[in-house]
This record gives structure tokens, C-alpha cells and sequence, in this order.
């Protein structure tokens, strides 16, 4: 098995109410520093082994088909233990 963690955030430009409200909740509690809160999703799952090319495949087919829309939302995906060149 193979641990997958999946990032899926807005579309820079797609208007993120829930992420105006955290920004607007943080300055009403004193933290003016903050600019811009967004938020997005986060996702773990446990993959059966395959190749790094075999796994990737299939979680960026899972990430188009269902956990992301990718109409308006972004997504990068870590596979743990794979192997980059």
C-alpha cells in the first residue's frame, strides 16, 4: 500500500467566500496581517502498490472524474515513496 495525499485548491481569480469569511473572522480578531485566506480540500488515501507511473495515473484519473472539479478547482497530488527523475 501506498499513501496518497491529494491538494485541491480554487482557481486563482474563482471567488472564495469561505476562505473571505476566515480572512474577515481573523481580522475582527486582531490579526491585520492576513491579506488573503483561501481554502481548499485535503485528501489522504491508502493506493495498492503499482509502478510511480501506474499509481500516478490513476489518482490524477480519480482527481478529473470526482475529487476535483476541474472547472474551477486546481489539484497536485504526493504519492509516498515515489520514485522522481
Amino acid at each position: 500500500m501506498r499513501k496518497v495525499t491529494v491538494y485541491i485548491t480554487l482557481k486563482q481569480g474563482v471567488l472564495d467566500p469561505q476562505g473571505k469569511a476566515i480572512q474577515e473572522s481573523l481580522h475582527s480578531l486582531g490579526y491585520k496581517e492576513v491579506q488573503e485566506a483561501r481554502v481548499g480540500k485535503y485528501i489522504e488515501m491508502q493506493v495498492e502498490d503499482g509502478t510511480d507511473i501506474e499509481v500516478e495515473a490513476r489518482v490524477k484519473q480519480m482527481c478529473d472524474k470526482l475529487l476535483a472539479n476541474p472547472v474551477i478547482e486546481d489539484y497536485h497530488f504526493e504519492v509516498e515513496g515515489a520514485v522522481r527523475s
